[in-house]
């Protein structure tokens, strides 16, 4: 979301506070998720709850890329918090150093971070991160401003964003190909569970791209023209193209923590 306000947000009025403040509730959340998966770690490793009060056990999580990367993923955070909250002062600044911080920590850990060519995995890594955060904290930013911004303000604010999407969306599925090709050892692993997932997450990638392809060739326009009624089915696809990639984000999510590019 801080992406989004500081790329393309500039015209927004009627909503710009409502979006600060969801960004920075939704960053004091990622905090407490962050911190509670640290801290229930031991229960995936050792199968049941006692080793969460195990203090050489959570000292020792501390110490590892585990413990690196949650420093760092509140770090960034707290940044967007604080950011959004003082958003008329320093506010962008901050707010987007903190999500640049937050996608940095994702390359800490991980099947990125145990490869030989881990520069290159992580830099394909970091840009997937940060395009996939600016496309979907943009969604809910856009859906707010089609119901209550002025038909107007959404037509320069759908170009804006139709400007910058279109240059960046393309770059997910080019580094996401650089990290397959990095990450999967054969062609023959093509058949294992990872795999299977990863091809599920392209063929939702490619529904999203026809999606998004709806809304800047045809609805767009359409809505620069002054035609409330593509507003309003803008406002439906918008909604649609949320739910879309968080199924695909909860795909990757469990695609990463339960399986292995072997297996």
């Amino acid at each position: 979301m801080p992406l989004f306000l500081s790329l393309v947000g500039g015209e927004l009025r009627s909503v710009r506070k409502s979006v600060l403040e969801l960004a920075s509730r939704s960053a004091w959340a990622g905090i407490l998720l962050v911190v509670a998966y640290q801290v229930s770690e031991p229960i995936r490793l050792l199968g049941n709850v006692r080793g969460v009060l195990d203090a050489s056990l959570q000292g020792a999580l501390l110490e590892s890329p585990l413990g690196t990367t949650t420093a760092v993923r509140v770090l960034g955070l707290f940044l967007v918090a604080v950011g959004c909250r003082s958003w008329h002062r320093r506010g962008p600044t901050v707010a987007v150093l903190g999500a640049a911080f937050v996608a940095a920590s994702f390359a800490f850990m991980g099947h990125t971070a145990e490869r030989e060519q881990r520069w290159l995995t992580a830099a394909a890594l970091l840009i997937h991160v940060v395009v996939v955060a600016f496309w979907f904290g943009s969604l809910l930013p856009l859906y707010q401003a089609s119901r209550r911004e002025s038909l107007s303000t959404n037509g320069v604010l759908i170009e804006r964003f139709s400007h910058v999407a279109v240059r960046l969306v393309p770059t997910i599925f080019v580094a996401g190909l650089a990290l397959a090709v990095a990450l999967l050892p054969s062609i023959s692993t093509l058949r294992t569970s990872y795999s299977l997932l990863l091809l599920t997450k392209v063929a939702g990638f490619s529904v999203l791209m026809g999606v998004a392809a709806v809304n800047k060739f045809k609805l767009g326009p359409l809505v620069r023209n002054g035609q409330p009624q593509a507003l309003a089915t803008f406002r439906k696809v918008v909604l649609v193209e949320w739910i879309l990639i968080a199924g695909v984000i909860a795909l990757t999510s469990t695609m990463t923590g339960l399986f292995s590019p072997e297996n």
